[in-house]
């Protein structure tokens, strides 16, 4: 069965509930196999579209109960060090990521002390033939030296989390 095929059961569904959209068939249908095409091209047939959706909730940087844990996703790395203020921005094996898998997932686990509110780091990233440095894909909070105009990853973990002046009205998403 082709994507026209597959987006059909799900227009004759739609124009069954609204008559009034059978002038549009075809359009609904190129539609909708757009979307399964685009869908199918950014997930690769390997991950639902929901949880790459939610790779930030995953992947990065994030303070745990135990300390820190930093995950990356470089399926052509060899070898991976978080560098920055902490390690004098130089390779320390405390802080050398650990490959998780086939995939290209890395990861690392520190301790609450290792990493303080405002670190500034990156990652350097080892692959066959080289290895340069580069912005965590999925840094949270990424800062310009004004002099060097160099951008690094930071550490934002300030010792008092930010207090909303206003309460939440009808519709906005609360806070994490």
């Amino acid at each position: 069965m082709n994507a026209i095929d597959d987006s059909r059961p799900c227009v004759d569904r739609l124009i069954r509930a609204d008559s009034f959209l059978e002038p549009y068939r075809d359009a609904l249908v190129r539609r909708i196999d757009h979307i399964q095409a685009m869908r199918a091209r950014i997930t690769e047939g390997r991950v639902d579209l929901l949880d790459l959706a939610a790779g930030h909730e995953y992947f990065g940087l994030h303070r745990t109960a135990g300390g820190w844990t930093f995950r990356e996703w470089a399926p052509n790395a060899t070898a991976i060090y978080l560098v920055g203020d902490f390690s004098g921005w130089r390779e320390d094996p405390a802080y050398a990521l650990t490959r998780i898998g086939d995939e290209g997932q890395w990861a690392l686990h520190l301790s609450p002390r290792a990493l303080t509110h405002g670190d500034l780091f990156r990652l350097r990233v080892h692959w066959p033939g080289g290895a340069g440095d580069r912005i965590p894909a999925y840094a949270r909070r990424v800062v310009q030296d004004p002099q060097t105009l160099i951008f690094n990853a930071q550490v934002w973990a300030p010792a008092t989390p930010y207090r909303w002046r206003r309460r939440r009205s009808c519709g906005q998403i609360a806070p994490r």
